[in-house]
């Protein structure tokens, strides 16, 4: 219980901060099939790897969805997963991940990108959620 109230608390926080005026991203810095901008971290100066040292988030179980991997592929510092949930399939977008097809996982609810385009994989996908991690079982 102690764990779902910490979660909770978290996701706020983050929320919160999210509602605080975004910078413009320079021009020639426009993300590269991931997250969209408002969701992507700040580049760093020198143009390094703007996901550096950063990790997914561990996800506690019971958190939201929970389904089967049918397909996955990484790209550009993300990890795509189509999972079979109910009968029903949807994809999942999280920080690169070690996942493979037919392991069952866990991520939290939030709402999907309608028509979002990865430029890396050249495709769009009809609805996919951003999730902050998954739990792997």
């Amino acid at each position: 219980m102690k764990k779902t109230v910490v979660v909770v608390l978290a996701v706020m926080a983050l929320a919160a901060a999210g509602c605080q005026k975004k910078e413009e991203a320079p021009k020639g810095m426009a993300p590269q099939g991931g997250m969209p901008a408002q969701q992507m971290p700040a580049a760093q100066p020198g143009g390094g790897d703007p996901h550096a040292g950063l990790k997914p988030q561990e996800i506690p179980a019971g958190v939201g969805h929970k389904g089967k991997v049918v397909q996955t592929m990484d790209a550009a510092g993300y990890t795509y997963i189509e999972v079979e949930e109910k009968g029903q399939k949807l994809w999942v977008a999280v920080m690169q991940t070690k996942v493979k097809v037919g392991d069952v996982v866990e991520f939290p609810d939030s709402p999907p990108m309608v028509n979002f385009q990865s430029k890396t994989l050249k495709r769009t996908f009809d609805k996919i959620i951003f999730a902050p991690g998954l739990h792997v079982n």
